[in-house]
């Protein structure tokens, strides 16, 4: 005959253990991962010292994660700061650069656009003369004639 445990067999001081220890198993799990992410993201370290600290942590496990956390712990929140600030940058360059595509060049780069057309031969001399009038008089590029390639063509 099997036993069966019903609610009130188990009782409340003993769930809140078990959630404390399943709180704290996820935690020790969070940890590892983080110590290991951290262990191949040190430039610092070479391959050796890589290899070396992670075989600490996966065979020893508690004692390797706690000696890397007392040696190399401070280091840890300085790669993480870096690494989110190398993010922040690498999403504000990315805006940047997309807000100035759809944005209508200024004369200068109009200009240098042009000028670069007529070294590679893809204009000629009087069309980049015709071009260059149209850029400093501030007429569009819709109102240039077809014989006048677009500057924003490349």
């Amino acid at each position: 005959m099997s036993e069966s445990y019903l609610a009130y067999d188990y009782p409340a001081l003993s769930v809140f253990w078990s959630m404390v220890v399943f709180f704290l198993w996820i935690m020790w799990f969070v940890l590892l991962f983080r110590v290991v992410v951290d262990i191949f993201r040190d430039d610092a370290l070479g391959g050796w010292g890589k290899a070396g600290w992670t075989l600490f942590v996966v065979v020893l496990p508690f004692l390797g994660v706690f000696v890397y956390l007392i040696a190399r712990g401070k280091g840890m929140g300085r790669r993480e700061v870096q690494q989110a600030q190398a993010q922040q940058q690498a999403v504000d360059e990315y805006i940047r650069q997309t807000a100035r595509a759809g944005a209508p060049l200024t004369r200068a780069e109009e200009l240098s656009k042009l000028a670069d057309m007529r070294s590679h031969g893809d204009i000629t001399d009087d069309e980049f003369r015709r071009a260059k009038e149209l850029v400093l008089t501030g007429s569009g590029a819709s109102e240039r004639p077809r014989s006048v390639p677009s500057a924003s063509a490349d």
